[in-house]
């Protein structure tokens, strides 16, 4: 077999790196130390990781997940802006791990390897440094975030993206219609947990149609597309939870909610630990791959669908415009990606400064993984929030225990996570209170506030529980914007207790 011919003296291996003292053959060697390297700190910190708790959002998920396997019907019984295909994955968690912090542990790490083995199958074309290389680098980056992104719904989001890439990727080699569907239903089910997936959409209808017989492909991504939504409707419909789903999307989330607490892109980023290296990191990483890519004309369909990609999770993260840093997942998810491509095709054709710069920009965008894993494997914040959620459990216990409902109002400050660990109820269906003050003379919101005090009045909580820091803005005194719920509840109850970023009200009389 020829050996593969330098691309700068055209002569085979091994040839120096013009007296910088690199062969051709250590280039290979230095790839995998640096993979390997980024896998190992993946590994060491994800086994650092087991004892996380289930913390912050994914509990509240948790609890509309259990009260679904109950027989509550979303949307109609729990208001939330969430999409039903978060729900669902969440049943699904709760049937195949549990409900404990072990349990939401494992269902976090499967979520992260299906995501891993997607990549590794989208891009195992471009061989296996790029696919090593990519699993590696996304798992670490998972887990540098620390406990509360676990388990993200944008995270869910990226195990769907990766095998939706991977099937793409496998109809434009062999042009069989069913792979595109595949494609199509994987991104269908994306859809229904962040509705911004549909953007990728024109991109695989562009793959479909760069085909020979695009009319079969397309068709195939149609019906892949189209499935996963008639069967999330039609199961909200049998339920009774389609008009109350259509209302709260077409009242609520599109005119209001869309538009509350955004923040500017560069505001956010700065706010997020460490967030300019490690955009900057995997900034870098994605321009080398592609400038790989380019040199090794490699610049085909599927790094076409990879920088599309990486486009659409910009565009996924700027829409939301909250500024989370789990909204960056699936840009870091191509990203990383693009990447990989390209250090798999400078690899393989021997381009030395391509492949030599990206593994410096590897090793560097993995030690800054590396040092903000650590700095979140175990932050005092965190462990503060749980050790509110357990006071909070622990105070309204024996009210839930003698059958009464207790209603909260927080937003993730662990409200909702104490209902969950008690098994416990609320009189309403309102999972958070920043509903109630925002946009406060629109009619659906002065709508929210009428059923929230008609719920109270027709059945009086046990206990409230009101928390102080309010979202988007506000504290304990943001109830004074809402004079009849102040008035309500100081005709009611009294202050029983008093901790760390909670009070508890009980009804006035109790012991």
């Amino acid at each position: 077999m020829t050996p593969l011919l330098d691309a700068e003296t055209s002569s085979p291996y091994p040839v120096s790196l013009r007296g910088r003292g690199i062969s051709v053959s250590a280039v290979p060697a230095l790839a995998g130390l640096a993979v390997a390297g980024t896998g190992a700190l993946a590994l060491g910190l994800t086994a650092r990781s087991l004892a996380w708790p289930l913390v912050h959002d994914a509990p509240i998920l948790h609890y509309v997940a259990a009260r679904i396997l109950q027989g509550a019907v979303p949307y109609r019984d729990l208001f939330d802006m969430n999409f039903p295909g978060t729900y669902l994955v969440h049943v699904l968690g709760l049937v195949l791990f549990g409900r404990g912090d072990a349990g939401f542990r494992a269902f976090d790490l499967a979520v992260v390897a299906v995501t891993a083995a997607g990549l590794v199958a989208a891009l195992r074309s471009f061989g296996r440094w790029a696919a090593g290389s990519a699993a590696a680098l996304f798992w670490l980056y998972h887990v540098s975030g620390g406990a509360w992104r676990a388990g993200q719904r944008d995270l869910i989001l990226c195990a769907l993206l990766a095998w939706t890439t991977a099937a793409a990727v496998a109809y434009r080699q062999d042009g069989r219609p069913r792979a595109l569907g595949l494609a199509g239903l994987a991104l269908g089910v994306g859809v229904w947990i962040k509705p911004h997936a549909v953007l990728l959409l024109p991109v695989l209808a562009a793959v479909g149609w760069r085909r020979g017989e695009p009319g079969r492909g397309l068709a195939a991504l149609a019906a892949g597309i189209t499935l996963p939504g008639a069967a999330v409707l039609g199961w909200l419909a049998a339920a009774g939870g389609l008009p109350a789903f259509l209302d709260m999307v077409g009242g609520y989330l599109l005119p209001l909610y869309a538009g509350l607490g955004r923040v500017t892109l560069v505001e956010a980023i700065r706010g997020h630990d460490l967030g300019p290296a490690v955009v900057a990191g995997l900034g870098l990483w994605a321009l080398g791959g592609l400038a790989a890519l380019w040199r090794t004309r490699a610049v085909d369909s599927r790094a076409a669908l990879l920088g599309a990609g990486v486009v659409y999770g910009a565009l996924h993260f700027a829409l939301q415009g909250k500024g989370w840093e789990y909204h960056l997942y699936p840009a870091a998810l191509f990203a990383v990606a693009l990447g990989a491509a390209g250090l798999g095709a400078a690899l393989a054709a021997g381009r030395r400064l391509a492949a030599v710069a990206l593994v410096v920009v590897l090793v560097a965008t993995a030690a800054t993984l590396g040092v903000k894993g650590l700095r979140n494997l175990d932050p005092a914040w965190i462990a503060g929030k749980r050790a509110r959620t357990d006071a909070v459990a622990a105070a309204v216990a024996p009210l839930t225990t003698a059958g009464g409902a207790v209603q909260v109002l927080d937003t993730t400050d662990g409200g909702i996570h104490a209902l969950y660990l008690l098994d416990a109820r609320q009189p309403t269906r309102f999972l958070y209170d920043f509903h109630f003050y925002h946009d406060v003379g629109h009619p659906y919101v002065r709508g929210l506030r009428a059923e929230l005090l008609d719920g109270l009045r027709r059945r009086p909580p046990a206990a409230l529980v009101l928390f102080e820091r309010g979202w988007p803005r506000g504290d304990y005194g943001r109830l004074g914007e809402f004079p009849a719920l102040a008035a309500w509840l100081e005709a009611n109850y009294r202050l029983a207790r008093e901790g760390d970023g909670y009070r508890v009200y009980a009804k006035t009389g109790d012991r």
